[in-house]
């Protein structure tokens, strides 16, 4: 709350000074552009982004927070640097814009003139430093089992009435729910070789991204495993989008705070639950590209 108060204070202040100074300069600033980094240390796998969002700074002062594309008034001229944050809707909430800490900011200098527009368009990589656990559907034997009281089945598909070229590779996962199988219960099985795989870390920042393309709802969580058993912590609700409208899309989910405050847990592992919506006959869930991202 404290940070979308002083984010409005900064728009507020900014539209009076706007009011009484008519003459500003104006920044432009289109979509971003997601690059593979060259110097990566670890496979990323498919570059899809769903980066909304910018914290804008010039000469290391914050400007502010925007949705992009968007064109900015700034009551400053001559040279300067211009330095843009990737921000992205954390945990899928409209009004909490993070900076994505695994991606780098976009830097130039810039001629701002007074009643003129410079037009940028920012790029980002992921830092090389950033690593990955993937499980992107491309290999036959996948890392999500069912679970024993699971009605329904995660399957491998490369259905062309749903593939994207921009998301997919050559296959995604998709969980068909109806009035008979009309629950899902399933998790990752990264770590069930005796090896931590995906070695979770404490104190830092965590990440899950997911792709998806649904009709039904799909509750995500994070399983804390040890010798004595597992505690499931949901996380966040992917809601199900309309039939006539349904498209691929995607989310970044912190989990920070939980991979940090399960201090008795040996590794962790992702949980996936759905259910058929009431009144409904048929759904389908459609995933990719499910990224644990860490350093």
């Amino acid at each position: 709350m404290r940070t979308i108060l002083f984010l409005s204070s900064v728009v507020f202040l900014l539209g009076s000074c706007i009011k009484n100074n008519p003459d500003p300069s104006w920044i432009e600033v289109n979509d971003w552009q997601l690059l593979a980094n060259p110097e990566a240390q670890y496979p990323t796998g498919e570059l899809t982004d769903n980066i909304s969002d910018a914290w804008v700074y010039v000469d290391n002062e914050l400007i502010g927070v925007f949705e992009v594309p968007f064109k900015v008034p700034v009551l400053l001229d001559g040279a300067r640097e211009l330095k843009i944050y990737p921000a992205v809707k954390n945990n899928g909430i409209s009004a909490t814009k993070k900076i994505y800490p695994f991606l780098e900011p976009f830097v130039t200098n810039i001629d701002l003139v007074k009643n003129e527009v410079v037009t940028v368009t920012p790029v980002t990589q992921y830092y090389k430093a950033t690593k990955f656990w993937i499980e992107d559907f491309e290999d036959a034997s996948f890392a999500i089992a069912d679970g024993n009281s699971s009605l329904a089945s995660m399957v491998r598909t490369s259905d062309p009435n749903v593939f994207n070229a921009n998301v997919n590779g050559a296959f995604f996962g998709r969980i068909s729910l109806n009035e008979t199988s009309n629950t899902y219960i399933g998790s990752t099985t990264a770590n069930n070789q005796g090896s931590l795989v995906m070695d979770l870390p404490r104190g830092q920042e965590v990440y899950l991204e997911i792709d998806y393309h649904t009709t039904s709802n799909l509750v995500t969580g994070i399983l804390a495993i040890n010798n004595s058993g597992l505690a499931d912590n949901p996380m966040v609700q992917i809601n199900g989008q309309d039939a006539s409208e349904v498209q691929w899309r995607k989310i970044y989910i912190d989990l920070r705070e939980v991979v940090s405050g399960s201090t008795e847990a040996e590794y962790f592992e992702f949980s996936f639950n759905a259910e058929l919506e009431s009144g409904a006959t048929s759904g389908e869930i459609n995933i990719d590209n499910i990224k644990a991202v860490y350093f």
